[in-house]
């Protein structure tokens, strides 16, 4: 996984009770646009995200 300041992670829920969360990533520490990646999720949480399998990256234009 890929990303750069200003893309937008998604994670999936698993369940019909989990909700789909989406974040801003403002930063990227891994090299080469690797996690981790420090985010903002939609509720104004901050923090540092490893993303698993049920999360993707949507590239901000």
């Amino acid at each position: 996984m890929k990303a750069k300041v200003g893309d937008h992670l998604i994670v999936e829920g698993h369940t019909d009770s989990e909700h789909r969360r989406e974040a801003e990533v403002l930063e990227v520490r891994g090299e080469d646009g690797a996690p981790p990646y420090l985010v903002r999720w939609s509720d104004g949480h901050e923090g540092l995200m490893y993303p698993g399998t049920d999360a993707r990256v949507t590239h901000s234009a």
